[in-house]
């Protein structure tokens, strides 16, 4: 995938990204830093979805780490249990200790929508399939 255009800045594609998953599914920190081209900045991703005000209309609380857990933020006492609640809401089983089946939820994007998001299409229109 090409680079994301940075007129977004980081914290926009992040935004972008994360705003096409639909309720329900999961994606992990690590795939929305490969999706906007930012391989290996997984933690870069937390701590964007971090900066959102809650609530919001960014579906942050579908992003979780790799290892299929809610993770803790102690610059933000509480997001872990609203998280928890969300995604319970939204169908996906969550046990006390913030585990969840992610396998079963994950989600992958297709690659169109993901550079109209990050507008990749309007930067280089020659790259479309």
């Amino acid at each position: 995938m090409a680079k994301a255009p940075s007129c977004l800045g980081f914290d926009g594609r992040v935004y972008a990204v994360v705003a096409l998953l639909p309720h329900g599914r999961l994606a992990t920190y690590g795939q929305v830093a490969d999706w906007i081209g930012a391989y290996g900045c997984a933690r870069q991703v937390g701590w964007a979805l971090r900066r959102l005000s809650l609530p919001s209309p960014i579906p942050w609380q579908r992003v979780v780490n790799a290892q299929g857990k809610i993770s803790m933020s102690l610059s933000r006492e509480g997001s872990d249990w609203i998280q928890r609640e969300l995604l319970i809401s939204e169908g996906i089983p969550v046990d006390d200790e913030g585990r969840l089946p992610l396998r079963r939820f994950l989600w992958e994007p297709d690659p169109l929508a993901l550079r109209e998001a990050l507008g990749l299409d309007a930067v280089w229109p020659d790259m479309r399939e």
